[in-house]
């Protein structure tokens, strides 16, 4: 197992496993190495953004996640407390850029597509239940020690990968801090089958009150009981093991007895929410990417967006640089541009999403907040305008600068 590869990416999640593809695609022989034994399906993203589908595209994956995910336009917020609904939808992008809809499928599906066609290249290895022990760098490379259940071995690459989660293992041996804060809340999300004839919620829709705030929305088309992500927000000083009591409550709040009596619970994953931020991607000769660099509440769903953003530059200016098309220093850029973008851009806005959705007692400033949303239900232009903020989260090609 100490065998040598160009890059070791270390985690399985998507944001890993697309850094592994698009390299792979490059000719770069990768091992991926992951501490879990399979692919995790808890419950986390499902919604991908209408400007990460180009990126998609060009690993030439998202045909096969269109395929088990699906497509859509829609949106609305749904005000508790005045009865207020205000729908509004990816239509506005029509004729303005190539993919106007958002995929909704689950991370762990998404992950499995991209891992089927990972281990189509014979130049890609993913070592399950292997887990970083240390990491140690000198001017020619990288050398991770990694433990499996029968095993110590020491790997080394040229080049380190670390999208390890917000918890990186990476990131502690580089001795990074990560920056920011932890929220008070707890969020719970669900995986559930509603009825599907629920009349006017959209497949996605954010639930605004201050103690029933929710997001919900579709992960699949699969009949009338349809899978659903709900999530939900709860005081982080009760029991963790004992949230799946506690669910039915903010089931039957939001929808009713008859809804909560016809709703199947799938899966129930609680877990903190953070703001926070690495001190740097890149040190030496290794870069983190995704939630091992920033972590964010998922409000908007603005974290695996950037997680994807990240691979996707990170592809390219690894690539260019393994292929001696650049000099090292264009993973500076890369370094500097996603977090830049992360601490000015994404960050920022989920926080205030947080804010609008799970925070709403004041009447006055709700309405403040609402009324961007109710000017894009009827002002096309406007909305077009304000859904292209997922666009800003990208950052533009390097190849220039290469």
């Amino acid at each position: 197992m100490s065998e040598d590869q160009q890059v070791i990416v270390v985690g399985a999640g998507p944001t890993g496993l697309l850094c592994a593809l698009g390299l792979a695609q490059q000719g770069i022989s990768v091992t991926v190495i992951e501490k879990q034994p399979g692919l995790q399906d808890s419950p986390r993203a499902i919604v991908y953004h209408w400007a990460t589908l180009d990126g998609l595209a060009r690993l030439d994956v998202l045909d096969d996640a269109t395929s088990v995910g699906f497509l859509k336009q829609d949106y609305a917020y749904r005000v508790r407390r005045t009865g207020e609904v205000i729908g509004y939808g990816l239509q506005a992008l029509e004729g303005k850029v190539e993919r106007p809809y958002n995929l909704h499928l689950g991370q762990g599906a998404l992950a499995q597509v991209v891992l089927t066609r990972l281990l189509t290249y014979a130049n890609v290895r993913v070592l399950w239940s292997t887990e970083v022990n240390a990491v140690a760098q000198h001017e020619a490379g990288v050398e991770v020690r990694v433990r499996t259940a029968d095993e110590e071995a020491v790997l080394r690459a040229e080049w380190l990968v670390g999208a390890d989660g917000a918890r990186s293992r990476v990131r502690t041996e580089l001795g990074l801090a990560f920056e920011g804060m932890t929220w008070p809340e707890r969020f719970v999300a669900t995986n559930v089958r509603f009825p599907d004839e629920r009349e006017g919620w959209a497949q996605s829709t954010f639930y605004v009150d201050d103690t029933y705030g929710a997001i919900i929305a579709k992960i699949d088309d699969s009949g009338d009981h349809g899978l659903w992500r709900y999530t939900y927000m709860e005081d982080s000083a009760l029991p963790a093991e004992t949230a799946a009591e506690r669910y039915p409550h903010f089931l039957r709040a939001v929808f009713g007895e008859d809804v909560a009596e016809r709703t199947e619970l799938v899966a129930l994953s609680p877990y903190s929410m953070h703001q926070r931020s690495a001190t740097a991607y890149r040190a030496g000769r290794v870069l983190l990417a995704g939630d091992a660099a920033h972590a964010t509440n998922p409000t908007g769903g603005l974290g695996l967006t950037m997680g994807l953003f990240d691979a996707y530059l990170l592809n390219e200016s690894l690539g260019l640089v393994l292929r001696g098309r650049a000099d090292d220093a264009i993973l500076d850029v890369y370094a500097d541009a996603r977090r830049q973008a992360f601490v000015e851009k994404a960050s920022p806005r989920a926080a205030a999403n947080k804010q609008l959705l799970f925070h709403s007692s004041d009447q006055e400033l709700l309405d403040q907040q609402l009324e961007p949303f109710r000017r894009m239900s009827h002002d096309p232009e406007f909305a077009a305008e304000r859904l292209y903020f997922t666009k800003t989260l990208e950052t533009p090609s390097l190849l220039a600068a290469g």
